[in-house]
Formats: C-alpha cells, sequence, structure tokens
C-alpha cells in the first residue's frame, strides 16, 4: 500500500502527489515552524501574546541511528522526495506558476489604498506605506484572507502565524509590510507602525545630510575611495531589469549603500551588498500600487512615482538592508570567514547527497569556492531573475535568523544537484561556463517553490547533525 509523507507544505505534498512510497520508507517531515523570539525583531513585552512565547522551533529533531542506517535504496527514495523533477515547459495556456494570470495585462500604476489608515495627522504617509489592498473585482484566495487576517485584522501581529503563512509565500499586495515586519524594521503593534516609520525615515535623512550631502572635499581618501566603488557598481547592478536603469532608481541605490558603508566601518562595502538592495527597492516601490511588481521592474511605475515616495522607499530599504546584513555581518568582513564557512558546509552536503557529482567535479578540477562563492555571496541574485528571488526570499524572512545563512546552504545544495546529470557529462571548460550562466531565464515561482520544497527536505534530514556530515566528508 502506498501514500504520501505527511506533514509536508501544501505544494510539496501537490509535487509528489504522483510519487508512491513503500510504507517502509515513508518519511515523516513536520511543517516548517519557527519561534517568534528573534533578536532583531521590534517588540515590547506587552506587544506579545503569551501563546507566542512557547512556540516549538521549526527545526524537526532528527536522530543520529537514522542518519547512519541510510541504505541504497534510502538514497534513491532521498532523491526521489528531495530532488523532484522540474518542469520543462511552463503552461501557456492562461496560467502561469499556479496562478491565473489574465489580469496580469490590466496591470495600472494606481497608487494603493491604505488598508489600515490613520486618522493621525501623519495618516497621509501611512497610506502609502502600508500593503495595498486587493483588487476588489477578483475573488480573495484562501492565502489572502489568511494574510489579512493575520495582519490587517489584529492589533498585535502574530509574529509565529505571520511566518508560517509566508513560508508557502505572500500575496504581492501584503509583501512589502510583511518584509518589513518580518525583518524587525516594524514592530508587531501596529498601532506603533505610523510613529516607527516616522522616526526611522527622520533618521535616515539626518543620516544622509552628516554622511552623503556634504562637499567633496571635506571627505577623507578612504571615504573617498568608498563613494568612488558604489558609484562604480550601481550601474552594473541588476542590468537586465530596466528599472535599475533609471537614474532616478540609481541615485537612491547609491546614497543608501554609501550611508550604509560610513555607518558599518568594521565591513564598509563590498561588492555584493548592492545586489542585496535590489529585491527591497522592487517590493517597497510595488507596495504603493496594485499589483505593481512587473510594472516596477519593466520601469514603467517611474512615470507615476514622486520624490517623496522615492524618499521613502530608500529610507526603508537602507533600515532592511541593515537588519538583514547584521544576522550576516562576517559573509562581508575581512577575509569573509561567513562565506568560506558557507562553501564548505555547502561541498559537505553535496558530498552527503551525491557523491558522484562531487567525485566529478574533483576529477575535472572544479573547486566548489569557484562558483559558490558567488552563490553565497549575491544569495542567488545572479541565477535566478528578480521575481523569482523575491519569491525565495519570502521563505528565508520567514525561516526567522537561519533563513540566509542555514536555509540557503540547503537551496544550494538542491540547485546544483538538480542538474547533477549534466555536469557529470561536461568538461572542465563547459562545465565552468555552465555554473557561471545557468539555465534558469524560464524559471518561475513554479520552480522555486520545488526548489525550496527539496532544500526543505534537507534541512529536516540534515538539520543539526554536522557531525554527521563530518564522517562521511572524512570517508570520501
Amino acid at each position: 500500500m502506498s501514500q504520501q509523507p505527511r506533514g509536508l507544505p501544501g505544494f510539496l505534498r501537490r509535487t509528489l502527489r504522483s510519487t508512491t512510497y513503500e510504507r517502509d520508507e515513508i518519511l515523516d517531515v513536520p511543517a516548517p515552524e519557527s519561534t517568534d523570539s528573534a533578536d532583531g525583531v521590534v517588540e515590547d513585552a506587552d506587544d506579545i501574546d503569551a501563546h507566542e512565547q512557547d512556540a516549538p522551533a521549526r527545526t524537526a529533531d532528527t536522530k543520529e541511528d537514522q542518519h547512519s542506517t541510510l541504505d541504497v535504496s534510502g538514497k534513491k527514495q532521498l532523491r526521489t522526495v528531495a530532488f523532484p523533477p522540474l518542469p520543462r515547459e511552463r503552461e501557456q495556456s492562461g496560467q502561469l506558476d499556479g496562478r491565473d494570470t489574465s489580469q496580469d495585462n490590466h496591470l495600472t500604476p494606481t497608487p494603493s489604498k491604505d488598508s489600515s489608515v490613520s486618522s493621525s495627522a501623519s495618516s497621509q504617509t501611512s497610506s502609502r506605506t502600508s500593503p495595498s489592498s486587493a483588487p476588489t473585482n477578483q475573488p480573495k484566495s484562501y492565502k489572502e484572507t489568511q494574510f489579512e487576517s493575520t495582519i490587517s485584522n489584529s492589533p498585535i501581529i502574530s509574529l509565529r502565524n505571520l511566518r508560517k503563512l509566508s513560508w508557502n509565500g505572500i500575496p504581492p499586495h501584503h509583501r512589502s509590510l510583511t518584509w518589513k515586519i518580518l525583518l524587525g524594521y516594524l514592530p508587531a503593534n501596529t498601532s506603533r507602525h505610523t510613529s516607527t516609520l516616522s522616526r526611522k525615515r527622520s533618521e535616515y535623512r539626518e543620516a544622509r545630510r552628516q554622511h552623503y550631502d556634504i562637499p567633496d572635499d571635506s571627505r577623507t581618501n578612504s571615504e573617498q575611495e568608498t563613494l568612488r566603488q558604489v558609484l562604480v557598481d550601481v550601474p552594473r547592478t541588476a542590468p537586465e531589469v530596466p528599472l535599475f536603469h533609471n537614474d532616478r532608481i540609481r541615485r537612491i541605490l547609491t546614497r543608501l549603500l554609501y550611508i550604509w558603508a560610513m555607518r558599518h566601518p568594521a565591513s564598509s562595502y563590498v561588492q555584493g551588498i548592492n545586489d542585496l538592495a535590489t529585491p527591497f527597492i522592487v517590493v517597497f516601490l510595488s507596495g504603493y500600487y496594485n499589483n505593481g511588481q512587473e510594472l516596477c521592474l519593466d520601469g514603467t511605475v517611474m512615470e507615476k512615482v514622486t520624490e517623496e515616495m522615492l524618499e521613502e522607499v530608500e529610507a526603508d530599504t537602507y533600515w532592511c538592508l541593515t537588519n538583514l546584513l547584521s544576522g550576516i555581518q562576517d559573509h562581508y568582513t575581512s577575509d569573509q570567514p561567513g562565506m568560506q564557512r558557507m562553501v564548505m558546509r555547502l561541498e559537505e552536503l553535496t558530498n552527503r547527497i551525491d557523491v558522484q557529482l562531487c567525485c566529478h567535479l574533483k576529477e575535472v578540477g572544479i573547486e566548489f569556492m569557484q562558483f559558490a562563492f558567488k552563490w553565497m555571496n549575491c544569495l542567488l541574485l545572479r541565477e535566478f531573475r528578480l521575481s523569482c528571488v523575491v519569491r525565495l526570499w519570502d521563505t528565508y524572512l520567514s525561516e526567522e535568523n537561519g533563513g540566509f545563512e542555514d536555509f540557503h546552504v540547503y537551496v544550494c545544495a538542491s540547485f546544483l544537484v538538480h542538474f547533477s546529470g549534466e555536469l557529470q557529462e561536461m568538461g572542465f571548460d563547459e562545465l565552468f561556463q555552465f555554473m557561471q550562466n545557468m539555465p534558469t531565464q524560464d524559471w518561475g515561482d513554479r520552480e522555486i517553490e520545488i526548489l525550496l520544497s527539496s532544500a526543505f527536505v534537507l534541512s529536516t534530514l540534515f538539520g543539526g547533525s554536522e557531525a554527521h556530515l563530518n564522517v562521511v566528508r572524512t570517508t570520501l
């Protein structure tokens, strides 16, 4: 008798629906959950519900003896569950990535209405910073209803519920506000959102006056070199996205990167940080418009964007980028030890799940550092389209502090092993060129979600099992 694994995310159950498993081979994988006590999440003691304080950790307990008894059939089972084949062709009959796209042709840059307009004097600013309401002429999905119940209809937002919902993707009109909350930029208490935004944006304006809006001859040689490097990198940022060809966008990106470098001298500016700011700009700018992400990506929306809106996007991007980098600070300090640690973990994990691929890479002379360093430094922003990265970050942010480091390694392992068969047929030159230009141009949300489901299975099996990975590595 066959059945499907229990406790997987909904889209993973749908993915595996056509796959059968013997009763003694079933993997009982728990649904992703995470605790609410995040470092950097702005909360007061009276803002937290009692039930949030004792939320269980997401990672399932995995017994060492289960890892050590995986036989050949078990490895085949692991590959079947963790690496289901991605669809070669995407639907062309009015549906894309599991959603109806018939309405996408009617996107217009109409400023969104705030779902939580404040009656205070700041209500005009608040109305542009809260998520736009879903179009009234479209029926709301179950996911949208759940997000509205969690975000809009509750004075104190449950971070546990918000992370749980966000793991499977965030509706576009709720994404801007959700990212700000998950990153700790906004508190769980919705009554404090307007005052928090006003205060943080005011702080950024002061930092801009202090560090950027000053005469060039008042900068030190080090500051001038940092500014020069930023000015060189900004025009190279996301060259395939028309939005980042716009001079106004380039100016705000230059300012926030330089100010971040001045306020964080331990790492200062490092190439790759410019890429990490791009998803924030797209998400926060599209938050002013109903279904405006595509309009933002192609640059059409810039015809309607005011300078005040850009200033708010710039400040919000700066603070959210700061909170993101605070969790991976050692990735950009001297010698970048965080990057090296992640590349080593990726090699260990790949040795465990696809030893033939690792052996082939060694035979042709390809080191993991040669291709994986970029994956860690830019968080796959140069491997996927920006719209795919936005979906990827929905899950990373829901993973709390470990999403951009721990879970990212599992995503990279799933990504690499997906192309294992093709890579093992290549020599050095062809393989190296393939790694520099991965064939993901036609990927969408559906492929990203399958990749995330594979990474979730790996994180469940190997999370907290570093010793198990090390044993495998020393035996090769």
